[in-house]
């Protein structure tokens, strides 16, 4: 039997994408096209069409359960709320600025404006996301433009680079080799119960994983922006030559040291600059790192699509400033398992009691009385954990969770 570029049997074009396919494309039609020159057979129809390592029943409810949220309108966004979002962004911008142009460059207006700036590079930081997820507008193009302005003129940043990045962590998320998001994994951190007792039976030790959890404060929220980030964006771009990125970067440098430097001098622009940077790396590294650190690493198991989207997520509970502050990211269970779900209309999904009876549509149809979300029904029917707290335990819970990880290494590396 012929295999499709993926490594698979190649399906007929009646039978259901991939799931990953329906998350990842918006407009299905367009990437059909280019991919029919790719079509070198059919799934005859005797043929199993799932691997034995994925659920079918769990595969066939959640196409069940997308179709229908797809049906009650639910992945329309709003565009009036990121309009809103985005001037909310340009006036925190103007208004840092305004700061240091009445009050001067004397010490408080000095960080005062840079809190400001942090808020508005933190703040761009989740716009941008929904615009490279292609979740705002029915265009795509229209996403992309946006999503290089957000991007690249209000944060210095290349569109490409996000999205060469995230979009392997949405395939594969905590996946060890696969999500560059855990490539901190075994150089600087021992991530995962199974991969840090692996590191500690090969007798490696690239860093004393046993106090991870402490130099976590020096080497992680602190450093990764202005110390790593800010340097490999440059290198990314003109590595893979994406001069159009590149171009939108330097706009931003440009507007930021023509806004400031008559005010503050070289020195005082450049110590502003660090500083935001240094507020939005730990901005992004704790409200990031809340949903996946203490979740299961490992190596990819191939197991199907919703299932590797929750044993690698959790929740956030909802509330004015939770979602504010994390930019939604408090509700990324739903996020991972849909993608073009924007950001900005998670908390509107509609609620759905627990899955108790013996077909899940008899349960979507109870959909809009219910007091429980669409996911978490589906993760309880089939026996997955959905896990959601508040965002202050969700902060210590990564410490706690390197922690662990560094104490089976250190059990491991001593006596196995």
């Amino acid at each position: 039997m012929a295999k499709n570029r993926y490594g698979g049997r190649k399906k007929s074009q009646n039978q259901p994408k991939p799931d990953p396919f329906i998350a990842f494309h918006l407009d299905k039609a367009l990437v059909r096209k280019y991919m029919s020159p790719l079509l070198i057979g059919e799934l005859a129809p005797d043929q199993p069409s799932f691997e034995p390592s994925k659920n079918k029943k769990l595969v066939e409810d959640f196409r069940e359960l997308r179709a229908t949220v797809e049906k009650m309108g639910l992945l329309q966004p709003n565009h009036a709320f990121f309009f809103l979002y985005l001037c909310h962004i340009l006036v925190l911008d103007v208004a840092a600025w305004l700061i240091i142009w009445y009050f001067g460059a004397s010490l408080v207006p000095f960080l005062f404006s840079a809190v400001l700036l942090g808020t508005v590079q933190a703040q761009a930081g989740w716009l941008q996301h929904d615009f490279g997820h292609l979740s705002v507008f029915s265009k795509s193009r229209w996403n992309h433009w946006v999503h290089k302005f957000v991007i690249g003129h209000l944060k210095g940043a290349p569109a490409s680079w996000w999205n060469h990045l995230h979009f392997q962590h949405h395939a594969k998320p905590n996946c060890f080799r696969k999500d560059p998001d855990v490539n901190m994994h075994p150089l600087f951190f021992a991530l995962g119960k199974t991969l840090s007792v692996e590191l500690g039976v090969q007798k490696k030790k690239f860093m004393p994983y046993n106090h991870q959890h402490k130099y976590f404060f020096i080497i992680g929220p602190p450093a990764l922006v202005p110390l790593y980030f800010q340097w490999y964006i440059f290198y990314f771009a003109v590595q893979r030559k994406q001069w159009v990125d590149l171009a939108w970067m330097m706009s931003f440098y440009i507007r930021f040291f023509l806004t400031y430097l008559p005010f503050l001098g070289v020195k005082g622009t450049l110590g502003l600059h660090l500083l935001v940077r240094f507020i939005e790396s730990n901005w992004f590294v704790w409200v990031t790192q809340m949903n996946h650190i203490p979740m299961h690493i490992d190596y990819d198991k191939n197991v199907d699509w919703f299932s590797t989207q929750l044993q690698a997520t959790c929740n956030v509970h909802q509330s004015f400033f939770n979602d504010w502050f994390s930019g939604h990211l408090n509700f990324q269970i739903e996020h991972q398992a849909a993608m073009a779900v924007a950001q900005g209309e998670l908390g509107a999904l509609p609620e759905l009691g627990t899955a108790e009876g013996p077909e899940f549509r008899a349960v979507l149809m109870d959909a809009i009385e219910s007091p429980s979300t669409l996911v978490k029904s589906l993760c309880a029917k089939h026996g997955i954990e959905y896990q959601c707290k508040p965002l202050l335990t969700a902060f210590a819970d990564i410490v706690h969770s390197l922690k662990d990880s560094g104490e089976l290494w250190l059990d491991a590396y001593l006596h196995k």
